[in-house]
């Protein structure tokens, strides 16, 4: 029947958002972040308006309604534009799902890249479990080399892009693999940061 496909595409996407509602279930209760955490008070200004805003709403609707407004982390300064895509393609189902994007600000910032070329591409979507792998990803090289001004986050997010701008598609999760043994290669890595690092060779199956 006609209708098998949309129905099958529509508990693909209902499976798709409890995924999405877990996760940041999950998110906000965690308490061992790879980054250090938002000013509270910044993060609590920011919450107030989010409160005027109706949800679901776009990646567009929160910039446009809150994108000047700063947040601090680890001394540096973030306006949520920096941090969300402006994309109607993008959307948020709660203030909750605004408050995990922007709570790492510089995973955020690479993904914001990513999400919005991802947009230009005209038969591929960014899934649910592909961002959370990319984010995943960028989460791993924060912890490494923290101490490096994030170099690693912008080389992988930057081949990401390229990959989307020149070859018109989203690279696999296994294909960032060996771009970030690139960045690990050229490590000497301490106790701790090799245990990251160990974490990224299981995530992706890396001998």
């Amino acid at each position: 029947m006609a209708d098998d496909k949309s129905g099958r595409d529509k508990q693909a996407r209902d499976a798709e958002r409890r995924q999405q509602e877990r996760e940041i279930a999950t998110e906000l209760e965690r308490g061992d972040e790879t980054e250090p955490s938002v000013d509270p008070a910044t993060l609590t200004d920011f919450e107030g308006e989010l409160d005027e805003l109706t949800f679901p709403a776009t990646g567009t609707d929160v910039v446009a309604a809150v994108g000047d407004h700063g947040l601090e982390s680890a001394g540096e300064r973030y306006t949520i534009e920096e941090l969300v895509p402006e994309s109607d393609e993008e959307t948020f189902d709660s203030p909750d799902a605004v408050r995990v994007q922007v709570r790492r600000p510089t995973v955020a910032a690479a993904m914001k890249r990513i999400v919005e070329a991802s947009t230009t591409l005209r038969s591929t979507d960014l899934s649910w479990s592909q961002r959370k792998a990319y984010e995943m990803t960028f989460e791993e090289l924060e912890a490494i080399d923290a101490d490096d001004d994030d170099e690693g986050i912008r080389v992988i997010r930057d081949w990401i892009t390229d990959r989307i701008h020149d070859e018109e598609r989203l690279p696999s999760s296994r294909e960032v693999r060996p771009r970030s043994g690139e960045v690990l290669s050229g490590e000497r890595l301490s106790g701790p940061k090799r245990r990251v690092a160990r974490n990224i060779d299981r995530r992706f199956g890396r001998s």
